[in-house]
């Protein structure tokens, strides 16, 4: 008996651990509810989920009371003789019309998220994303700086970096700032898809799409690629550092510095031969 206690006890703590949050800006173990919003986007995302998981909860709850009601009111040994009807035209326009006013109730909210996830008139710097088998490249083509992310291997992790997600080059991105972000892709279909951002956007050869971020504070946030792309397509992680608007001037300012010292060596290079 006390076996079973402990093992109930266990299977309830599982749960509770469950239904918490992801770790801020990345997942955790054994976590199957969203990470906690740090964009606008996510946090309507969340609210419509959350919106929806009651309306369901509330639908299941109605069918089981429905079903316990009947087999208790009509079961066999209360109604030896089964009631003899057909149809019941109340019932059925009921039945027919109550889930078609539920799903437009759900339909608009809806709508009205996927339209303002699909571009921002006023962003203030625009990023652009090349999916490739199998690392991410990045340009800021307002600011002429460009880099590629590999996955960063276990024997290179820091103690902050999490396997599988820490990529060797971070994007930079200004805290308040609407980011326009533009993807793409070099050979295959490929996903770009941070959750505690709200942001999946497939990205097509010979295609650019488009949504917009804008991050609420400051900190890594992490993803990967979520369209299978072949064999190391687990291997694309997607690094994200939030930081403030002075602190992203400065990374610009040193990541150009750096980019025409190298534009500077290779051309330098190119002379000599």
């Amino acid at each position: 008996m006390s076996r079973i206690y402990s093992l109930a006890l266990t299977l309830m703590a599982a749960l509770l651990l469950g239904v918490c949050p992801a770790k801020a800006d990345q997942p955790h173990p054994w976590g199957v509810w969203m990470q906690e919003a740090a964009s606008p986007t996510m946090q309507q995302i969340v609210r419509l989920n959350t919106t929806i998981t009651v309306i369901i909860l509330c639908i299941l709850l109605m069918v089981f009371a429905l079903l316990g009601y009947v087999l208790l009111r009509f079961r066999a040994s209360r109604n030896p003789v089964p009631a003899q009807w057909s149809h019941n035209t109340g019932l059925e326009v009921a039945w027919t019309l109550i889930p078609v006013l539920i799903l437009v109730a759900i339909a608009f909210p809806s709508f009205r998220l996927l339209y303002s996830m699909d571009r921002t008139k006023d962003a203030e710097l625009t990023l652009k994303v090349t999916g490739h088998q199998w690392y991410w490249s990045y340009l800021y083509p307002d600011q002429g700086v460009s880099f590629d992310a590999n996955l960063v291997q276990d024997a290179d992790l820091k103690p902050d970096d999490p396997r599988l997600l820490a990529a060797d080059n971070h994007i930079i991105l200004p805290v308040g700032a609407n980011v326009r972000i533009q993807t793409t892709a070099d050979d295959v279909i490929h996903s770009w898809a941070v959750p505690a951002l709200g942001l999946k956007i497939d990205a097509f050869p010979g295609r650019l799409n488009e949504t917009w971020v804008r991050i609420d504070r400051p900190g890594r946030y992490f993803g990967q690629c979520s369209q299978l792309c072949g064999i190391n397509h687990g291997f694309m992680p997607i690094d994200i550092e939030a930081v403030s608007k002075e602190q992203f001037a400065a990374w610009v300012s040193q990541h150009q510095t750096k980019q025409s010292l190298s534009d500077g060596a290779t051309a330098l290079a190119d002379a000599r031969q």
